[in-house]
């Protein structure tokens, strides 16, 4: 009695393998397969595998510095369901994927090999102006500052940002229409990068979340620093200290970006 219900369970057994088999080489079912990625295909000669929206979310991050919920809410949303997945398409291009759910910003930035060898990259090395730098600064301050005491968004108007630039100015620079000029350009700049945001007034604008993270506290000090030394007002600063804020802020004024 116990060898037939061993021979019943084998015959079973078998019969479940030949028919997984039989369903693994079916012919209809490769057919099936092959339509579904026909049925993503966008263009001629398609043989992508993301759906429709999952290429978007990829396309945003690859086109913008970030994209965030508050701009970019429809990407935002497939990226925080298929996080694992858009990122492994970016780590193809030798790119990281960073998201922050706090502040709710995702962006790609450049990977580093595990022997700190340089990999291909796609991204350009852009470096930041000295003004474009000292209004980076003066956002962050304000932006921390202003969530501190509980605002939400946090604006800011163009003329107090050149005239913290000016503020800035060393004693031996007088061309102050060409330093304003600079001021203007580089509150340009961070406007189509996305660091500031518009409004209705042209001139008014809204700090992104975007600058605490590409200025962590770390990097502000140390470029806090860097200013004071160049500008002649931390004569104090050993010498040690000095070449570490130089250091820190040719990292942070020569990044690896996209180029738009």
């Amino acid at each position: 009695m116990t060898d037939s219900l061993h021979d019943d369970a084998d015959m079973a057994a078998d019969g479940d393998l030949a028919g997984f088999l039989d369903a693994f080489n079916d012919p209809a079912a490769k057919v099936e397969d092959e339509a579904e990625v026909r049925s993503l295909a966008m263009f001629e000669g398609d043989t992508g595998t993301l759906y429709p929206e999952q290429r978007g979310c990829l396309h945003a991050l690859l086109k913008h510095r970030y994209i965030s919920a508050d701009r970019h809410p429809e990407q935002w949303t497939v990226l925080l369901s298929h996080q694992e997945l858009i990122k492994s398409r970016l780590n193809d291009l030798y790119l990281e994927l960073h998201v922050d759910r706090e502040y709710q910003v995702a962006f790609k930035r450049q990977a580093r090999s595990e022997t700190g060898d340089r990999l291909p990259s796609l991204l350009s090395d852009i470096s930041h102006q000295k003004e474009e730098t000292i209004v980076m600064i003066y956002l962050r301050q304000k932006f921390f500052a202003q969530r501190q005491e509980g605002d939400n968004a946090v604006f800011v108007d163009r003329q107090s940002l050149i005239d913290e630039v000016a503020d800035q100015r060393p004693e031996h620079a007088t061309n102050r229409s060409m330093d304003q000029k600079r001021a203007d350009k580089a509150i340009d700049n961070l406007n189509t990068t996305g660091v500031l945001l518009k409004t209705g007034d042209p001139d008014r604008f809204r700090i992104s979340p975007i600058i605490e993270v590409l200025m962590p506290i770390e990097k502000l000090r140390a470029l806090l620093a860097w200013f004071m030394a160049q500008n002649g007002t931390d004569h104090n600063q050993p010498d040690d200290t000095s070449r570490e804020a130089d250091d820190d802020a040719d990292q942070l004024l020569g990044v690896e970006e996209e180029g738009n």
